[in-house]
This record gives C-alpha cells, sequence and structure tokens, in this order.
C-alpha cells in the first residue's frame, strides 16, 4: 500500500510540475507578451491582439482543456502540499526552503488574483459586449485606479515568481539538475528569467496608462 502511494505521489508531483510548466506557465508568458502589446495603443490592442485571439476556432474548448483544467490541477495539488506542512517556513533554515513555502503561499494569492482578473475581464465580457470590443479602454479605466494598479503589479511579481521558482525545483524534481553546481547555475537563469518576465509585464501595465 505505502508503496502504492509513493508511485501516485511521484506521478501526480510530475504532473503537477508539467502543468505548472506547459501550459499555465507558456500561457503565463504568451500573456505577458500579449499586454506588452499594449504600448501601440488602443486600436491597435483591440485590433490585433483581442480581436485576434477572438477569432480563433475552438477558442472557448482551448480556454478549458488547455488553459482551466491544468491550471486547477495545479492549484488543488499545490494546496494540497501546502496543507501537509512541506511548506512551512520554519521547518528547514536554507534559502530555496523560503523559497518553497513562499511557492506555496504565492500559489493561493495567485489563485485569488485569477478569480478577480478572469472575472473583470473575460466572464464580465460575456455580460458587457463593449469590454470585449474595446478591452483596451476597460483595463485602462481599472488600471488607472492606484489600488488596482497595485494589485495587479503584485499579481504579477507573484505569478512571475511561482513560474521562475517552480522551473528551478521541476529541474530537480525531473532529475535535471542533480549537483549543487548545476541547481546554482540554473537558479542564475532562473533569477534573470524573473526580471526579463517582470519588465515585459511592467511594460504592458504601464501601456494601459501611460
Amino acid at each position: 500500500m505505502t508503496a502504492s502511494i509513493q508511485n501516485q505521489h511521484f506521478l501526480l508531483r510530475r504532473l503537477h510540475s508539467l502543468f505548472g510548466l506547459l501550459p499555465v506557465g507558456g500561457f503565463l508568458i504568451f500573456h505577458l507578451w500579449e499586454n506588452s502589446q499594449s504600448r501601440f495603443g488602443a486600436q491597435y490592442y483591440n485590433e490585433h491582439v483581442v480581436g485576434w485571439l477572438q477569432g480563433l476556432n475552438y477558442l472557448v474548448v482551448m480556454e478549458i482543456f488547455v488553459i482551466a483544467l491544468p491550471l486547477l490541477f495545479h492549484a488543488v495539488y499545490g494546496l494540497l502540499v501546502l496543507r501537509s506542512g512541506k511548506g512551512e517556513w520554519g521547518r528547514f533554515p536554507w534559502l530555496h526552503h523560503r523559497f518553497y513555502w513562499l511557492q506555496r503561499v504565492s500559489g493561493v494569492a495567485i489563485l485569488l488574483f485569477l478569480l478577480f482578473h478572469v472575472g473583470w475581464t473575460r466572464l464580465w465580457g460575456l455580460w458587457d459586449p463593449s469590454i470585449r470590443l474595446d478591452l483596451f479602454s476597460h483595463m485602462q479605466s481599472l488600471l488607472t485606479q492606484p489600488l488596482v494598479f497595485l494589485l495587479y503589479l503584485v499579481g504579477l511579481l507573484l505569478s512571475v515568481f511561482h513560474l521562475s521558482n517552480g522551473l528551478w525545483t521541476m529541474s530537480i524534481v525531473w532529475g535535471l539538475t542533480t549537483s549543487r553546481e548545476a541547481q546554482q547555475r540554473w537558479f542564475y537563469i532562473c533569477t534573470g528569467l524573473f526580471l526579463l518576465l517582470n519588465a515585459l509585464g511592467l511594460h504592458g501595465l504601464l501601456g494601459f496608462v501611460l
């Protein structure tokens, strides 16, 4: 029985890390790039970004099966890990264990942020067609409110940290960085990715308000 449980945990942990990278992490990177196009103005963003996405075949199917369901699995398993106590702050004194704790906590915060973000954009747009036609102005009206901008900035930082640190831990889970030196080199790369994606995301946020 114990071996069976360990095998299930082995599989679920790898599925959890895999879904965190693809498609959830991949979609985050695409979404940051997508929003960075806001710098070209309302007409370009609405026509060439939002309009192109809304014109895709099977968009709702992709949103459900490629984004929502993998995200749901990733979130639920992450909550189970947090509940197990493995991510306690004071369990070990090491830096990466602190990051592991923040990884779990940030997952909860990101989930709450996504409920707000999707509700105020995608779901609200189902009832108000003007949002789908002019998403740029809708986001601009939200982000010009200082508290909402701060909320999105925190959501950006936590989401990018969750992905970057998740890539670091994933390399260990999958046995790609087995030595301490390899883990340290990969940590530098993931830190660079963290800075790059945050810059891209901030560029996108500012594009809506400046």
